[in-house]
């Protein structure tokens, strides 16, 4: 039974949801049902609405936790008759709603539509084929009958000496028919709601056409318009695929340790050992904790945890890292990644429905109902736009023959010709093709941004500002220098640094002892170990006394001369942190700790300076000394130590006060105020991290820096493609316009205009699937 709660999401699949003029139809018909358009939300790349009622609109379905099976019960009822109220209101625009599934709403939206019959899926091709094949029967009979091709294209109903013969009529209406099929059941919703749409505009014109004799430019115009239709079924079908191709990353079946019960009844494999057989089945059956086996070269089917086995991973469909990664047990694995060289097993982490590449994927598809300001404008500008250029076409076929005594065919004939032209279908597809397919390009390239509007805002950006730790930064500290003294050697000093941090957790200590491990220095183990909290440590070494710690613990010891404190403080100034050790006779040496400046931290830190960006800082807590050493490594115009987090976010408030559009870079968790008050919140490394997905309006997926000024390039790349389209498309419009008040445009003039700025700006909108950023 439906639980209250699952009531107040409903998602619809709707066949003939294909442009931004179906969707103005269905919110003006679906909003006052559920409280307002604020609760629809539409992927018109996937042909999807999403319903969720306003909580007035379903007050008597609200119940507790404790919700008695009546109350559920009439919460169910409610939600099937909203259900059956919105199939009956779609239904009545020409288009035809039918509900999903929640199984259906997760598993994709871009998935394929194999559960759709011939006619849903080939309907609008066949049907583009057959009025094809009849407007071109009837040219071929016009022409046997008159003797001329020329005759049969260039006469028309004007010519009071032309005849069309009956049968070239018959054809070109029924090619007419076939055009505008898909298009009629929505001109007459259009027309009974007194909305004009480009529906309407094109019934309006090949019947004036049929009315005035023009046959043959009737047939075309309906043959033309089904074909620019198709062409836009097939860009968005195009920029599906480049969605779709994230979903066929990831294999469907998966080879894991069945656990079962040996002889004994405890927890084993088929005989009793604790292997368990391997079997085969799909991803979303196998169960958590369990261990799936990968060979090389296989794809890694889920998330988790190596436990056996070395390998490197091509983790590019998820980071956009261009090498392969090594892995060793303890490492995490990702769906959709491809194992190279060597056998792994590991432990499953996260359900199928749960994975970073689904999340990914679930990500990219709402991205795509968050719409861009540039689409929100051409939805806003085409509303007005349509009526009014009716209104205009209206005028020419009336005022010259009242004003001037035109010839009332001519004029008529010059409206229909601006009505075609008037059709916004470049418009309003070139706009949702040119975002889907810029969010498409930047998920393969491991850049997770969640919408039209967080992919057009990198390129408004006027400063950006970088946290240090995890960012500009490795975010692990590691041994720089070794400084011996007191007559030990380096390999003597890392001994007993690593026997004395070998119980210890801290960061520094695993620094350490990953530099013994890099040397191969031998750990002896230590006795009587006493941890001193956040200074350091003591123990017994071949019988002796040793400490180890930081340069105050060194202090307190009172175990320093003038000449190490000297030194110590040269080595803080310069940004490092220190590791001393000792006994009670002297100091034995002391490690300088960093963490490391990522390689390609300057240079990114220019490219975002030479990409026009006036100011690019540095926010981190840690202390001035480490900060001004990474700034001056990596070139940041100005830097800020010491800093809590309500600190970062007033410096983003005072950034963008300065410079208007600022970026927060950060790790996604412990920046998060500030990711939330800059105007545009991006994520380092989010892989693996669903709370950076979630907190950032752009995701990282790598910690690679040199994403940044990709994501800028990207971005403008993006914006200059769509402003490229409104321009072009609204300047074509307006020199047939011209040309049609003139009196010198046609039919087929304005039909071939109109089809070819269609297919203009859909491939210039597919171009953004190539990366060239």
């Amino acid at each position: 039974m439906t639980s209250p709660n699952e009531t107040k999401r409903l998602v619809f699949k709707i066949r003939g949801l294909d442009c931004a003029e179906e969707v103005a139809i269905l919110k003006g018909e679906i909003g006052p049902l559920v409280g307002g358009t604020d609760q629809l939300a539409f992927d018109i790349l996937n042909a999807k609405m999403t319903v969720s009622p306003e909580e007035s609109a379903e007050a008597s379905a609200e119940a507790s936790a404790e919700a008695s099976a009546e109350a559920s019960a009439e919460a169910s009822a409610e939600a099937l008759a909203l259900e059956s109220l919105i199939i009956d209101a779609v239904g009545k625009t020409g288009m035809v709603a039918t509900p999903l599934s929640a199984e259906a709403q997760r598993g994709g939206g871009a998935g394929g539509d194999g559960d759709l019959s011939f006619w849903e899926r080939r309907g609008r091709a066949v049907m583009c084929a057959a009025s094809g094949l009849f407007v071109g029967s009837g040219l071929a009979s016009h022409a046997v009958a008159h003797n001329s091709l020329l005759d049969a294209v260039t006469s028309g109903g004007d010519d009071p000496e032309h005849v069309y013969p009956l049968l070239s009529v018959l054809l070109l209406v029924s090619g007419a028919i076939c055009g505008a099929w898909f298009v009629l059941p929505k001109a007459w919703f259009a027309l009974k709601r007194m909305r004009p749409d480009m529906n309407l505009l094109m019934t309006i014109a090949i019947t004036g056409a049929m009315i005035i004799g023009e046959w043959f430019e009737a047939g075309a115009v309906g043959f033309l318009f089904s074909f620019a239709l198709l062409l836009e079924s097939w860009s968005v079908g195009r920029a599906r695929n480049a969605i779709r191709s994230l979903v066929d990353l990831s294999p469907t079946k998966a080879r894991y340790r069945a656990a079962c019960y040996g002889k004994d009844g405890h927890e084993g494999g088929a005989n009793g050992d604790s292997e368990g057989e391997v079997v085969e089945a799909e991803v979303s059956q196998v169960p958590m904790g369990a261990t799936v086996l990968v060979r090389p070269g296989e794809k890694v089917p889920l998330d988790g945890v190596i436990l056996k086995g070395d390998t490197s991973l091509d983790e590019s469909p998820i980071t956009g890292e261009s090498l392969p990664v090594e892995k060793a047990p303890g490492a995490e694995v990702f769906a959709g990644t491809i194992n190279v060289d060597g056998a792994i097993e590991f432990e499953v982490t996260k359900a199928a429905a749960d994975t970073t590449l689904a999340r990914i994927i679930h990500m990219v598809e709402e991205a795509q109902a968050r719409r861009a300001p540039s689409e929100q404008w051409v939805e806003r500008f085409a509303y007005y736009y349509t009526p009014a250029m009716m209104g205009l076409a209206f005028l020419v076929a009336v005022a010259p023959p009242l004003i001037a005594g035109g010839e009332w065919s001519h004029w008529f004939y010059q409206a229909l010709v601006l009505l075609v032209i008037a059709c916004p279908c470049a418009l309003v597809i070139s706009t949702p093709v040119s975002i889907v397919a810029g969010l498409a390009t930047a998920a393969r390239s491991g850049v997770l941004i969640k919408g039209g509007v967080f992919l057009e805002a990198p390129a408004r950006l006027k400063a950006i500002a970088l946290d240090k730790t995890g960012t500009l930064t490795h975010g692990k500290p590691a041994v720089q220098k070794i400084i011996t003294l007191n007559g030990h050697s380096e390999t003597e000093l890392l001994e007993r640094a690593a026997a004395l941090e070998a119980h210890s957790t801290h960061p520094f200590a695993r620094a350490v002892l990953a530099r013994a491990d890099e040397l191969g220095v031998a750990v002896e183990p230590a006795e009587s170990f006493q941890n001193v909290q956040g200074k350091g440590a003591l123990a017994i070494l071949g019988g002796r006394n040793f400490w180890i710690g930081s340069h105050g613990f060194v202090e307190e010891l009172d175990a320093e001369d003038e000449a190490f404190h000297e030194l110590a403080v040269e080595l803080e100034d310069a940004g490092h942190s220190l590791v001393a050790v000792g006994n009670e006779n002297h100091i034995c040496g002391v490690m300088c700790l960093a963490d490391d400046v990522r390689a390609t931290a300057p240079g990114v830190v220019g490219d975002l300076r030479a990409a026009g960006l006036s100011e690019v800082v540095m926010l981190t807590g840690d202390n001035e000394g480490t900060a001004k050493a990474v700034a001056k490594v990596t070139g940041v115009d100005q830097y800020w130590a010491q800093l809590l987090p309500e600190d970062k976010v007033a410096l983003v408030g005072e950034l963008q006060a300065k410079h208007g559009a600022v970026a927060m870079v950060g790790d996604g968790i412990n920046d998060a105020p500030a990711l939330a008050a800059s105007s545009l919140g991006i994520a380092m490394g989010a892989a693996g991290s669903d709370a950076a997905i979630e907190t950032a309006d752009i995701a990282l997926m790598s910690d690679d820096l040199t994403r940044l000024p990709w994501l800028i390039r990207h971005s403008r790349r993006t914006l200059r493609t769509i402003r490229q389209n409104v321009i072009f498309a609204l300047g074509l419009k307006l020199a047939f316009i011209v040309m049609a008040m003139l009196g010198v445009a046609t039919l087929w003039m304005a039909i071939a205009a109109d089809m070819g700025a269609s297919l203009v700006v859909i491939f210039n909108s597919l171009r953004l699937l190539r990366d060239e950023a």
